[in-house]
Order: C-alpha cells, then structure tokens, then sequence
C-alpha cells in the first residue's frame, strides 16, 4: 500500500532510448505505479518545441506530470518519487545512509554520465568512441565490481534510488563498446536488480559489443 496513489496515472514524457528516462520508468513500475508514456522524438528536437520548453527549459527528457506536480531531471524525479510514494524504503532518512545515496546519485550524473551513458550515446550517433571515455568507464565499473563484491546493492542489503539511477547505463554498456565480462560482481548486481518485482526493461540496441 502506498502512502499515497497518484488522482490519475503520471505522465512521463521519455524517449525510448535514453537511459535517464528509463531509470524513471523502471522506477514508476517497481513502485506499481499508473503511468503512462509521452514520447518525445528527439530526432525533430521535439524537446526544443515550446510547449516542452515550458516544462522543461533545459530542453531535456524526462519530465514527469504527476497532478500538478511537473517536475524535470531524472535523479531529481527519483527522489521525489520515493520521498512522496516509497517509503523509506529507496531513500533512508538515516544520515549516513541518506548520504550514501547521494553519493551514487553524484556518480550517476558524473562518471556514469561522462562515461558508459557517453560511449553508449556515441555509439547510437555511430562515431567512434574515444580512448578516454572508455578508460573513465572502466575506472568507474572497477570501483563498482569491488564495492559490489561485500554487499548486494550499491549501499547495502536492500535497493534503493541509487541503484535504480546507475542501472541502466551499466546493464546497456555493451552498446557502447564498454564490455562487462571482468566484472561478475556488478553482473550479479544487475541480475538481481532485474529479479525484482515489477521490472521492465529498456529496448535494446544492436550495437556495439552488444551486436
């Protein structure tokens, strides 16, 4: 039982190829929450209209409406969606626990970001990937494989918010030519992200290492 259960279903205004809006919809389900997808074509910068812009002056997905609640940036939508909805369950209110969420929402618009998501999005644009992004990416899955190595989620026994932002990109690395093969301990990781109820996947792209 919720909290809370949403007047009508939230409306999330995605592209099906960008991680950051899967993160909110994989989040959206897992929370057995109604919702409904608004796609954005962001080959006709349809994010640039001004009817987006108006949501989102960043021009960037995903943007959710929940009521009158309109709210963009996919970790941002993350937290208020387990602050409003969750629990304490994917987002502890416990200070040194709070702040080891943070720390992975931090990698997820940073190293993440400016590394597997970079590759990935290179990869999908067809140009090449550079030496620099890789080496970022693996530097990052390195750090991830040993701290993954003595707990079962990024920060501790039970999921939270964070571990929702960061697996999409690392289950998606592949498509950018970032191979997952020396990591068992993230692999495991993602395995068990996706045993939980109510996940959904992301489309998957033949690319990369991934073809």
């Amino acid at each position: 039982m919720h909290p809370s259960v949403p007047a009508q279903p939230i409306q999330l205004h995605r592209y099906f190829l960008s991680g950051h809006c899967h993160r909110v919809e994989l989040f959206l389900s897992l929370l057995e929450l109604p919702y409904e997808l608004v796609e954005v074509n962001l080959k006709t910068e349809a994010q640039k209209h001004p009817a987006f812009l108006a949501m989102n002056p960043f021009g960037q997905v995903p943007v959710i409406q929940d009521g009158e609640v309109i709210l963009a940036d996919s970790n941002a939508i993350l937290v208020y969606l387990a602050s409003r909805y969750g629990y304490n369950r994917w987002l502890p209110t416990d200070p040194v626990e709070a702040a080891a969420v943070q720390r992975w929402l931090a990698v997820a618009a940073g190293l993440l970001a400016f590394g597997p998501a970079t590759a990935r999005r290179a990869a999908l644009n067809n140009t090449a990937v550079s030496l620099e992004v890789t080496a970022r990416s693996q530097a990052l899955f390195a750090v991830m494989e040993s701290e993954l190595s003595y707990r079962s989620f990024l920060t501790g026994v039970d999921p939270t918010i964070a571990d929702i932002a960061n697996y999409t990109y690392c289950a998606h690395a592949e498509e950018g030519d970032i191979s997952l093969d020396p990591y068992p301990h993230l692999r495991s990781w993602l395995q068990r992200i996706e045993a939980l109820p109510h996940f959904v996947p992301m489309t998957r792209s033949s690319i990369g290492l991934a073809t």
